[in-house]
C-alpha cells in the first residue's frame, strides 16, 4: 500500500507576500503580473522596501504549494526540494512538517530560495523569485523509496530551467515508470511552454499520466485558439489533462471524455497560488475516491476560494461535508 498518495518534487522557496500600490511598482521598475528570476542583490532590495509592510510569510514554491493544499484536504503528501541551512530554511522546513508533509531534504551551502509575491488592489500579483539553493536540487536527492512508495509523484515545469533540477525532473519520471507511479506534471508558465514545447510534448506523450495547465499555455503548447480544441489535442498524446480557464471554469479530459467545470463567482483579491491550488484539490480528489468529474469540481470551488483572500493557502478549510456535497452534485 501506498504511503503517499502524492510526492512532490519542486523549487523550495518562502514565499513573501505583501500588498503594495502601482506606483511601487513603477519606482521598482517592475512588470506588472509578471515573475522575474533575481539576484541576492536585487532581492534584498525589493524586501527592503516592504519594510513595516503587513508580510504573510510561508513555504512556497510551485509544487510545495500544490502539496500544502493536498495535505490541508486530509492527504498524505511528501515534498523533495533544496533549503540552505539559514533561518529561511528552518522555517521552511517546519512549517511543512507542521502540516503533516513529509520532507525530503538535504541543506545546501547556498542561503534559501525566496519569492516576493506584491499584490496590487487589482488582485495582480507581480513576482520576483531568488531560486538560491533551490538550484542545487539534483537526481541525487531524489529518494527511491519515496517515490515508490507514492500513488502519483508531482513535477512542476519550473526544474525544466536548470541543469541539474531538469536531471532531477527526469530521475523522479525514471523511478516512477520502474515503480508503475503514476506521475503529474504541470506547465508552470507560459513562457516556459514557448521555450521548450517539444520537450513538453515529448513528455506528456511519454511518462506523463495527468497534465496540468493554463489556458494561455494551452494554446502556445498546441497552436490551437479554442480551449476545448486546445484540451482535446493534448489529450490525443496525454492520458489525463486538467486545463484551467481562471474565472471561466476549467475542463478535465480522462478516459476520452470532456468534463466541462464550471468556474466559481468570487470577488478576487489575490490570484497567488490559484492553479496550484486547483492541482492539489484534484490531486487530493483522484487519490482518495472521487471520480474525475467531482475532482475537477473541488479543483474549482478550491481556487475560487483562495483568489479570494490573501496568501496561497486556504483561511476557510473544505469541510468533509462540503465534499460530500459536490460529490452529490455530480451524481
Amino acid at each position: 500500500m501506498a504511503l503517499y498518495d502524492v510526492f512532490g518534487v519542486g523549487n523550495a522557496l518562502v514565499d513573501i507576500q505583501a500588498r503594495v500600490d502601482d506606483a511601487l511598482l513603477r519606482e521598482l521598475s517592475l512588470d506588472k503580473g509578471i515573475m522575474t528570476l533575481v539576484d541576492d542583490e536585487q532581492q534584498s532590495g525589493v524586501l527592503s522596501r516592504l519594510d513595516g509592510r503587513p508580510l504573510n510569510r510561508c513555504a512556497g514554491g510551485s509544487a510545495a504549494n500544490t502539496i500544502v493544499a493536498l495535505a490541508e484536504f486530509g492527504g498524505s503528501a511528501g515534498f523533495i526540494g533544496k533549503v540552505g541551512g539559514d533561518a529561511i530554511g528552518e522555517f521552511f522546513l517546519k512549517d511543512m512538517s507542521d502540516l503533516g508533509v513529509s520532507i525530503q531534504v538535504t541543506p545546501a551551502d547556498q542561503p534559501t530560495g525566496t519569492c516576493a509575491v506584491l499584490i496590487t488592489e487589482d488582485a495582480q500579483r507581480t513576482m520576483l523569485t531568488n531560486l538560491a539553493a533551490s538550484t542545487s536540487l539534483g537526481p541525487e536527492d531524489i529518494d527511491e523509496h519515496k517515490i515508490a512508495s507514492s500513488k502519483y509523484v508531482y513535477v512542476e515545469g519550473y526544474l525544466l530551467t536548470g541543469e541539474t533540477t531538469k536531471a532531477a525532473a527526469y530521475k523522479a519520471f525514471e523511478l516512477a515508470q520502474k515503480h508503475n507511479v503514476k506521475v503529474a506534471f504541470t506547465a508552470s508558465d507560459p513562457f516556459l511552454v514557448n521555450l521548450i514545447r517539444d520537450e513538453i510534448w515529448d513528455l506528456i506523450t511519454g511518462p506523463v499520466d495527468l497534465f496540468f495547465c493554463n489556458e494561455e499555455e494551452a494554446k502556445s503548447l498546441t497552436g490551437e485558439t479554442d480551449a476545448l480544441r486546445c484540451a482535446v489535442k493534448i489529450h490525443e498524446h496525454c492520458e489525463n489533462v486538467a486545463l484551467t480557464l481562471g474565472g471561466k471554469g476549467s475542463i478535465v479530459m480522462h478516459g476520452g471524455e470532456e468534463f466541462p467545470i464550471e468556474g466559481v463567482k468570487v470577488d478576487a483579491i489575490d490570484t497567488t497560488g490559484a492553479g496550484d491550488m486547483y492541482a492539489g484539490a484534484m490531486l487530493y480528489g483522484i487519490t482518495n475516491g472521487l471520480d474525475w468529474r467531482t475532482s475537477g469540481h473541488l479543483a474549482s470551488h478550491a481556487a475560487a476560494r483562495v483568489v479570494a483572500q490573501l496568501g496561497a493557502r486556504l483561511d476557510r478549510k473544505f469541510t468533509k461535508e462540503e465534499i460530500e456535497d459536490l460529490s452529490r452534485l455530480t451524481d
